[in-house]
């Protein structure tokens, strides 16, 4: 399954601090990084980012990746992210040798290093890269994510400052993985936009109903009257945070209002959940299993729900490249031995506990047998701790009641033979006994003709 690459043989570690060491470094670190730039974006800044990304034979990656840092504040595209991300950290990964689970390996996977780089490496899709560096910690591997805007994977260089042209090129460090390609821009580039637009128009929004959302207060003084005057404008800060008009006596204020206050607001609204809309559809590829919408039928909702589960397979394919063909040969290296082997996502059966219920029902009541094991674990019920005491007390008591059944039914067959019941005539016998109690009766008179007595 693995790609044969040239095992690197430099031992150099690739280190990170700001200005200051960090504690434990004896030595200049490799990359001295800054703070990220955020807020105060629009959509110029969004724009000259992607030219510099963009740029052919100098190409500069620190402003977009700043604005990636910020964008990753909005909370709706955090959840969607999460959303997305989570559908792969919560599937199980295992390491198969010959179709069956290698134990050694699991154990491996099963430390938070390997949890942690799922996370990295499914973020290339957002960021367009990752690059880590893998070294051996004991007797689990173990990586550090490199900071993006100190890589140069177009001259494939490792810059000491995020402003550098040149830099360390990567085969001076050994058991480096780079994650995704040179020149994408990533899913967060199509994202910023919806971002920048949702954030200005909440800010729009928040300043309406800051204006229109509270009255305004109105005083007057004489304008000889300076303390007056003082006096008002102290009472007027203690007063609240709504707007405060002072003017003299003869002046005034005209304060024009929003003709409709209730539209606008629904248009801040709208835009913001527009917005929200097309985040959701560019990272879960739907709408409905995020928001409901005025359209959120069940079947429709279903719909999405398919579409959302082939983008969460289509994230597994990637998952699994990247173990099987990149990571193969760093585990390898680290004398991790996986020749023979692959990792593969271990399926789980979806069940509908309450068609699985009547399935269960219908095969009781065939008489066929049953796993109990598998009804315990099917419908997440705890197994009693006394469960065979009680399976044989089950038993038992139907045991008693079939004993009971045989002899009430023996008590009535017994009943029978002591007293049999009358057999009813055959037509034979009845025509035999009504002729004999015919012929007993004389024949009446007959009214004409008939014998005196």
């Amino acid at each position: 399954m693995a790609k044969n690459r040239n095992k690197k043989t430099a031992e150099n570690k690739i280190t990170v601090s700001g200005n200051i060491p960090r504690p434990g470094q004896t030595a200049p670190a490799t990359i001295i990084i800054n703070q990220p730039q955020r807020f105060g974006i629009d959509i110029s800044t969004y724009m000259t980012a992607i030219r510099g990304f963009e740029n052919v034979d100098f190409t500069r990656r620190t402003r977009l990746y700043d604005l990636y840092s910020d964008i990753l504040m909005d909370a709706h595209l955090t959840s969607v992210i999460n959303k997305r991300r989570n559908a792969i950290l919560s599937s199980s990964i295992e390491f198969h040798r010959d179709g069956k689970p290698d134990e050694i390996i699991n154990q491996m996977l099963s430390s938070p290093w390997f949890y942690s780089f799922i996370s990295d490496a499914w973020d290339s899709i957002l960021w367009g890269c990752s690059l880590a560096q893998f070294f051996r910690d004991g007797n689990y591997p173990d990586y550090d994510l490199i900071p993006r805007k100190h890589v140069d994977p177009v001259k494939k260089l490792i810059l000491r400052h995020q402003t550098d042209i040149n830099g360390t090129p990567w085969d001076d460090y050994s058991d480096l993985l780079f994650i995704g390609k040179e020149d994408n821009l990533g899913l967060l580039a199509q994202a910023a936009p919806y971002v920048i637009y949702k954030r200005n128009t909440m800010g729009d929004w928040a300043q309406f109903s800051e204006i229109f959302g509270m009255p305004i207060r109105d005083y007057t003084y004489d304008t000889s009257d300076e303390d007056l005057r003082s006096q008002l404008i102290q009472d007027a800060m203690e007063q609240g945070s709504n707007a405060v008009y002072i003017h003299p006596k003869d002046s005034g204020l005209n304060l024009i209002e929003s003709g409709n206050k209730s539209g606008s607001s629904d248009l801040y609204n709208g835009l913001k959940d527009a917005c929200n809309a097309e985040i959701s559809k560019l990272i879960l590829g739907n709408t409905l299993t995020t928001e409901a919408g005025n359209k959120g039928t069940q079947a429709l909702g279903t719909v999405h729900k398919e579409i959302e589960d082939e983008v969460t397979a289509a994230d597994k394919r990637f998952i699994l490249n990247v173990l099987n063909y990149n990571l193969f040969d760093i585990l390898n290296n680290l004398g991790f031995s996986l020749d023979g082997g692959e990792f593969v996502f271990v399926q789980k059966e979806n069940i509908d506990t309450t068609k699985q219920a009547e399935i269960v029902v219908k095969m009781n009541d065939l008489g066929l047998p049953l796993d109990h094991d598998y009804l315990y674990e099917t419908f997440g019920i705890k197994k009693p701790d006394n469960y065979d005491a009680l399976l044989k007390q089950k038993e038992d008591e139907k045991l008693l009641q079939q004993k009971k059944e045989q002899e009430a039914k023996d008590a009535i067959e017994k009943a029978k033979k002591v007293r049999p019941v009358a057999e009813p005539f055959t037509n034979q016998e009845e025509n035999t006994f009504f002729n004999r109690l015919k012929s007993f009766f004389a024949q009446a008179p007959k009214k004409n003709g008939a014998e005196d007595w």
